[in-house]
């Protein structure tokens, strides 16, 4: 469904000396400095997949959105979605796709819903059959009718989120590009959208690509991931190769009520390891200890905290998708 090859983007940026003199050379003589944003980043989705794109603030993420929406065009490379060049077939193409960026709304500002919606019918000429039916979906997954006759202006952030997450959906595209779609939002919230998607995605097989900083998203939502890092593709493949080989952390939470409890526990001199290998938090009487399970084994980590202080509560867990993604930026892992 979705072929990227060799995307690859660049701006231009105008370099201005400090000062009045070296705003009048700028201004008759401009300095350009290019900027490479997309560093020749490939991959591939199937019909109905969900696939994670993710990275680090400025990493490209939304420059590659961008691109494969056919909103920027590449400066080289391809991308061609359900059989499409995105600026080539412009017109056709964006009735395939849905859009939602998080952080901006399609919606209008001061109309109801219901309006925004007929006139979302009418652009994309959805018939009238087929919209009562899809009305009727998008009410049942994403449950608008609280508010659906509310103007816009009056939505709280939930609200207008799953809003718009609906007007994407309105034509039923083939392709959903969710960039950012629980920004700011509350647990309860999340966790409604979350489960949206899920359905749609079962019940349409709509192909997804959601980009998110929430990594809890991504572990709910997708079983692939294509991570990103200063414009470079770093990793493509399963959530589960690469807790598979990077997973080696764990997390020891505990609750103690002993006073200076890492002053008694000194894990880097009773195991000899790293800053990098063992980083311990504390939260009142609540302690938590990531460490790297290939230098200290769980059992000699157990066994030496329970041996040095009194313990109410105590489990281990393997480390979340954050704490290995965090290694592997820090490490500078290659796709090569």
């Amino acid at each position: 469904m979705i072929y990227v090859e060799n995307l690859r983007k660049e701006f231009k940026k105008t370099v201005k000396e400090p000062g009045i003199k070296g705003s009048i050379k700028s201004f008759f003589k401009p300095q350009k400095e290019i900027i490479e944003v997309v560093k020749d980043i490939s991959f591939e989705a199937e019909e109905g997949e969900i696939l994670g794109f993710i990275g680090p603030n400025g990493a490209g993420k939304s420059t590659v959105i961008k691109m494969l929406t056919g909103i920027l065009t590449p400066t080289s490379g391809s991308c061609i979605i359900n059989g499409q060049n995105p600026q080539k077939n412009r017109k056709q193409y964006v009735k395939e796709i849905g859009v939602v960026f998080g952080q901006r709304t399609q919606l209008w500002w001061d109309l109801p819903l219901t309006e925004t919606y007929t006139v979302l019918k009418e652009i994309y000429e959805v018939e009238d059959s087929a919209f009562k039916k899809r009305m009727d979906f998008l009410n049942e997954v994403l449950e608008l009718e609280d508010f659906i006759k509310s103007p816009i202006r009056t939505l709280s952030l939930g609200q207008r989120m799953r809003a718009d997450i609906a007007a994407s959906l309105l034509h039923s595209p083939k392709v959903l590009f969710l960039d950012e779609p629980t920004i700011g939002l509350d647990v309860v919230v999340k966790d409604n959208i979350r489960r949206a998607i899920t359905k749609i995605n079962a019940e349409e097989n709509t192909t997804v690509v959601l980009t998110t900083h929430d990594l809890e998203d991504i572990e709910l939502l997708s079983k692939r991931i294509v991570m990103i890092d200063k414009g470079s593709k770093v990793f493509d493949g399963k959530i589960s190769d690469l807790k598979s080989k990077y997973g080696q952390m764990r997390e020891l939470a505990f609750v103690s009520d002993n006073q200076n409890v890492f002053d008694i526990l000194d894990y880097q001199s009773k195991f000899k390891i790293s800053d990098d290998d063992l980083i311990a938090e504390k939260d009142g009487l609540s302690h938590k200890v990531r460490f790297n399970s290939d230098a200290v084994p769980v059992g000699d980590m157990l066994a030496y905290t329970l041996s040095k202080i009194d313990v109410k509560d105590i489990n281990v867990k393997d480390a979340d998708i954050e704490e290995i993604i965090r290694r592997l930026y820090k490490e500078g892992v290659s796709d090569e």
